[in-house]
């Protein structure tokens, strides 16, 4: 007797015993295997300080999905995983913590906060990791990686080494994103654009030696304080004559002249622009073309310097509207006007950022860009779906220096070293002896560390061992695919390839498969705020974790949002219940020593070789659609074969054939049932690891464990084509059957002839040979086949097929007294219901005082029982003619 599954399927008795067997036995790890063919995902690192969220379980669903499927194949398949140690944010977490404590950072000293850092990465490091393996992720946790581990930090310092060598790092003053709040320049990527209601100020700078003025709008008015000029287009008429004159900067009283620069749009605003070259970015490149130097306006904290005369020491937004109060006093506010505007916060704190010019270190990009615009020219880097490919090529085409230092203690320090006698820049690993230059033993190191995007963009190689040429980076580098979402393109993408491009000679990885946010029901991100986040190891406790990974790609595709319904979840649970159902079901009539031999093909019946052609169709597509990353489209495939063809029409088809009398047959029956189960198993293992898993070890004569058995493959031997056709088409005859009985809610005991009228021949054998179908499926007493209507009578339900029309008599189904009496109670019934719905309808004081949602829905219920009266007084005439 085989040993059977538990009578009810809960994830939670296996789920947590599982993931430790497959880990505790190593099937996660992956080696260099020369007799096998690599295959490489790295996992995008997760910061350190996260929880796992819903966006995290999609994209490493993907990830464990791709991986599984991969070893299966037989790949050395190495899924790399790892944390990255989110300077900004760790930081944040830490100065607050201290702060609770009535201690402050600098109060501690660089060396004391580092190691109050590494404490908290310690503490909650770990947090997202032993999340992730709830959902069960198959990556190789023996080499789980860190961003400030040991060798990454060497590889980090050898590439800045590299690239200063080359004049690709330098030091200098541009703009860069400024946090008042968290005192540092931050990335792009770090910026949050916000629609923010606002205004516009139209403000009148006087000409000098003139009565005119010249009119510039702003949505800054507390950075006029720095302007150093007013800018015109050289083609626009209107101020063609004033191009070289000067403006008297209001409340300042500083002279500054109107130049001619083609950045000024001539049709927005007024088409004269106020240049701010230390607070603006395009200002700043105005201000470099006409030589206009610089004049920093705010410290820091976003307080106003000395260089704002009387507005010093407010903050920013205070002086906003002190300066605002005395244009309008002075006469030189012509106007306000209503304003949405696009606002950069800082993604950690909400603050918002101030542009601002900044001594920093910065990567020459235009070198580094080049060959990563080529490499996706040549198809060498492939995005999914591959509109995506558009957003790469913009922003390498416009691709500007790369502000890469950070005004943090907690990260990748710069290799860099300055002389305090004479100023020298030395970069090395090593504190050095001595300058350079003038042989100064006063040497210090930059505070600054690196912007976390500079390690994680040598991810990919770094990982593996990089700068050493280690047989790990020989055999798994590059990667195959690099699953990530759609809003990182730019910020990390692009710089794995151009930095893979710059040290290793060649792109990171083949694919790029992108995924979209998760949104909630109604469409809405998720988000704290709204308060509609949705936690990933909520649902893992409520459904499992096949449930959750089966809703995530299902209804997926690349690049696209997906909306979150708890209902499909619900809805894959009971999808894994029935799998779990139909399993307990097979192996209750599995004889192990009939199972133990495999089928042979000439033994096969119609319903066999159908649901094995079937299943071979299945094992072809399924296999193609992962290999074109067509991963919702892959489960759909998996799902529709075992709810349908499986469990709801095979096993029902054979059941007759194993509580039967014919031996042989039933034991092809129970060879091809679990031959099917096998391979339906395989098939969803990577989508649903748990729950196949846990049905393997209940199968006889299995390959153990699942996670190492071989993936199916497409074989020739099992097509049926003809046995398919003939199936499909019984198939349709019996749903037709079953929805004409369900419409006359004729009970499933009630038997009655079927007659199958049909001039194929080829058709009406096809019937007859599929009788005990009928009988066992559709309620047929017997079957008859002819070619045409001879006594077959009027009173029949009639259905309608491909070369053929199947009568079923009603004197067999029905009792036409008893359907008429019953009939007319409904009759009554309706009468009642549009008697009372048609008096509200009537009724002037209910029309007039009930909500209008109320009227109509029994405006509605009217318009439903008029319609399910036609119905029963059509029904009632058509059998009273009959009787």
């Amino acid at each position: 007797m085989l040993e059977n599954l538990p009578k009810t399927y809960n994830p939670k008795d296996f789920e947590d015993r599982l993931y430790k067997y497959w880990n505790d036995s190593g099937h996660f790890v992956a080696n260099v295997n020369k007799n096998k063919k690599p295959f490489t995902i790295m996992m995008p690192p997760p910061n350190v300080t996260g929880n796992l969220h819903m966006g995290h379980a999609l994209n490493n669903t993907i990830q464990d999905i791709l991986t599984r499927w991969k070893r299966m194949e037989g790949f050395e398949a190495l899924w790399l995983p790892g944390t990255d140690h989110a300077s900004i944010s760790t930081e944040a977490k830490v100065v607050e913590k201290l702060k609770k404590e009535g201690k402050t950072k600098e109060g501690l000293g660089r060396e004391r906060f580092l190691d109050e850092a590494w404490d908290w990465t310690r503490l909650y490091g770990g947090t997202i990791k032993n999340q992730l393996k709830k959902l069960g992720v198959s990556c190789d946790w023996s080499r789980d990686s860190f961003t400030l581990d040991e060798k990454l930090s060497h590889a980090v310092e050898e590439v800045f080494i590299k690239l200063y060598e080359k004049d690709l790092i330098y030091r200098g003053d541009r703009i860069i994103n400024w946090c008042p709040d968290c005192v540092t320049a931050i990335s792009d990527a770090e910026v949050e654009h916000e629609d923010t209601k606002s205004h516009i100020w139209h403000i009148n700078y006087p000409i000098k030696d003139s009565d005119g003025y010249i009119t510039i709008a702003t949505t800054r008015p507390e950075t006029m304080l720095g302007d150093l000029a007013i800018a015109v287009n050289p083609r626009d008429e209107r101020y063609k004559d004033l191009v070289g004159k000067f403006v008297t900067l209001p409340l300042v009283n500083r002279e500054i002249p109107i130049i001619a620069d083609d950045y000024v749009d001539m049709e927005f605003g007024t088409g004269a622009v106020k240049i701010t070259p230390s607070h603006d970015p395009n200002d700043f490149e105005v201000g470099e073309r006409a030589n206009l130097g610089q004049c920093i306006v705010m410290d820091d904290r976003g307080y106003i310097n000395s260089n704002g005369g009387k507005y010093e020491g407010l903050e920013r937004f205070e002086a906003r509207k002190q300066i605002v109060e005395d244009l309008k006093a002075e006469g030189y506010l012509k106007q306000v006007k209503e304003h949405d505007n696009a606002v950069g916060h800082c993604e950690r704190c909400k603050t918002i950022i101030e542009p601002i010019i900044s001594k920093q270190w910065f990567v020459r990009m235009e070198a580094l860009a080049k060959p990563a615009l080529e490499a996706y020219k040549k198809g060498e880097v492939n995005f999914i779906p591959e509109r995506f490919g558009k957003v790469y090529v913009n922003w390498l085409e416009n691709i500007k220096d790369w502000c890469i230092s950070r005004q943090l203690w907690w990260g990748h320090r710069l290799p860099v070293y300055y002389c305090e006698e004479c100023s020298e820049i030395m970069v090395s690993r090593e504190k050095p002896e001595k300058c350079n230059k003038c042989s100064s033993t006063n040497i210090y190191q930059d505070t600054d560390t690196l912007d976390t995007w500079f390690s994680s963009a040598l991810w990919p190689f770094s990982t593996l061992g990089w700068p050493d040429n280690t047989e790990d980076l020989k055999y798994f580098f590059p990667t195959d695919v690099l699953v990530t979402g759609y809003d990182i393109i730019f910020f990390w993408v692009v710089r794995m390839v151009f930095s893979s491009l710059e040290q290793m000679g060649e792109v990171p990885f083949k694919d790029v498969f992108l995924t979209g946010l998760v949104r909630d029901s109604e469409g809405r991100k998720m988000s704290k705020s709204l308060g509609n986040g949705i936690d990933p190891l909520e649902v893992i406790d409520i459904y499992g974790a096949d449930a959750l990974r089966f809703t995530l790609v299902t209804g997926n595709t690349p690049g696209n949002d997906m909306r979150f319904y708890m209902e499909r979840v619900e809805a894959n649970r009971n999808f894994a219940n029935k799998l779990w159902n139909a399993t307990r079901f097979v192996l209750m009539n599995l004889d192990e020593e009939v199972v133990s031999k495999e089928f042979k093909l000439e033994n096969l019946e119609e319903e066999d070789k159908w649901i094995l052609s079937r299943l071979n169709n299945v094992v072809r597509e399924v296999t193609e659609n992962l290999d074109k990353y067509e991963i919702g489209l892959a489960a759909q495939r998996i799902y529709d074969f075992i709810w349908d063809d499986y469990c709801d029409w095979y096993i029902e088809m054979v059941k007759s054939r194993l509580y039967g009398d014919d031996g042989e047959s039933k034991e092809v029956a129970e060879q091809v049932l679990l031959y099917v189960l096998k391979d339906i198993n395989k098939l969803l293992h990577p989508f649903m690891p748990f729950i196949t898993e846990e049905i393997w070890q209940h199968l006889p004569n299995k390959e153990n464990p699942l996670i190492l058995s071989q993936w199916p493959e497409y074989k020739d031997e099992l097509s049926f084509t003809k046995s398919e056709k003939t199936i499909e088409y019984i198939k349709t005859a019996i749903k037709g059957i079953r929805n004409a009985r369900a419409e006359m809610n004729i009970t499933p005991s009630k038997k009655s002839a079927v007659i199958f009228v049909s001039k194929d021949k080829d058709k009406r054998e096809l019937i007859l040979n599929g009788e005990r179908y009928f009988k066992n499926l559709a309620g047929a007493e017997f079957i008859k086949a002819q070619n045409n209507k001879e006594g077959v009578g009027e009173d029949n339900i009639s259905i309608v097929l491909d070369r053929g029309e199947i009568y079923l008599p009603l004197k067999d189904l029905i009792d036409f007294d008893k359907e008429i009496e019953r009939l007319e109670k409904e009759k009554e019934k309706l009468e009642d219901e549009l008697k009372r719905v048609k008096g509200k309808l009537s009724n002037k004081g209910f029309i007039s005082k009930a909500p209008e949602k109320i009227v109509n829905a029994e405006k509605e219920k009217q318009r439903k029982y008029e319609e399910m009266m036609d119905k029963v007084l059509e029904r009632l005439d058509a059998l009273q003619k009959d009787k």
